[in-house]
């Protein structure tokens, strides 16, 4: 599998059938080599990942990130058949263990040690395809990794690790833990505006929900950031580094750090000025041409 140079993530929840249609027609007309989406509160993952692969001829779809808490190791690696199998090799499995309050609030079920929970599965992923004697060819498989241990796992697992809510630092912490091995798949908010007031409003609504999970929390203060960095909706250093804004020059000025650093692909998630939930196709026109 080659993820190419650029992703975009969006939020699918929020669109309708024609509106992520227009998505993955406008991404990939824009020759972003892949369309990440997360599983959140609405769609579920093979659902929505099969209806964006149906919408496109060579884009690569990529579920970011599938909550393996939704669905048993088996359902998962029929899943991850069925939509290759019917869309020519072109779906990666993105997988994660989410956070507790939406685990156990949520859904319901007990949150276990990430780690032990997330190799675990793998295992059991292993052991359906060869009792259905489905193994695939290509293991389209990648993690949500920020720790560690996590992103040690998704080098010896899978094709890499999709760290996200980061700066370009974490790709030497991915890298070391990694050994060398797997793709570092990194995504980047953006907001293309020049007005700091609004960018950071529009980049505190976007990063509410995350500042309470600790899985976000811990692995900023390995990047550099601290306590005083959480308080009153997220300081201003925290929201610049979150979330780039300013002209398109300057976003892709600090775009390119992460290729500097040693990443796979970027993962470009718009965020909107204005507050809206749907993707900002003016800054995607605007970063597609990013070298």
């Amino acid at each position: 599998m080659k993820f190419g140079k650029l992703g975009v993530f969006t939020a699918t929840d929020f669109m309708n059938a024609a509106q992520l249609t227009e998505l993955a027609s406008k991404v990939e007309g824009l020759g972003y080599s892949t369309l990440w989406y997360p599983e959140a509160f609405n769609y579920e993952t093979f659902a929505v990942g099969g209806y964006l692969l149906s919408q496109s001829r060579k884009l690569i779809v990529a579920s970011g990130i599938a909550n393996i808490y939704a669905r048993d190791a088996t359902t998962a690696a029929m899943g991850h058949n069925s939509l290759n199998s019917l869309y020519g090799g072109r779906f990666v499995l993105g997988m994660g263990v989410s956070h507790a309050p939406l685990v156990s609030d949520l859904r319901g079920h007990s949150y276990q040690q990430p780690v032990a929970t997330m190799r675990a599965y793998l295992d059991r992923m292993d052991q359906a395809w060869s009792a259905m004697n489905s193994t695939p060819a290509s293991k389209q498989l990648v993690l949500a990794a920020l720790g560690p241990n996590m992103s040690k796992l998704s080098a010896e697992r899978t094709l890499g690790a999709f760290p996200y809510n980061i700066t370009p630092d974490q790709v030497a912490l991915s890298r070391a833990a990694m050994g060398g091995k797997g793709a570092v798949i990194c995504e980047q908010k953006v907001c293309l505006c020049t007005d700091p007031v609004v960018a950071r409003r529009a980049a505190r609504a976007a990063l509410a929900m995350y500042l309470p999970l600790p899985n976000y929390f811990k692995n900023w203060f390995r990047l550099g950031f601290d306590e005083s960095d959480l308080k009153d909706g997220g300081s201003d250093r925290l929201m610049d580094a979150m979330v780039l804004w300013g002209d398109a020059a300057s976003i892709k000025a600090r775009l390119k750090e992460y290729f500097a650093k040693g990443a796979d692909q970027v993962v470009i998630q718009p965020v909107r000025a204005d507050g809206s939930p749907h993707p900002d196709y003016a800054a995607l026109e605007a970063l597609a041409d990013l070298n």
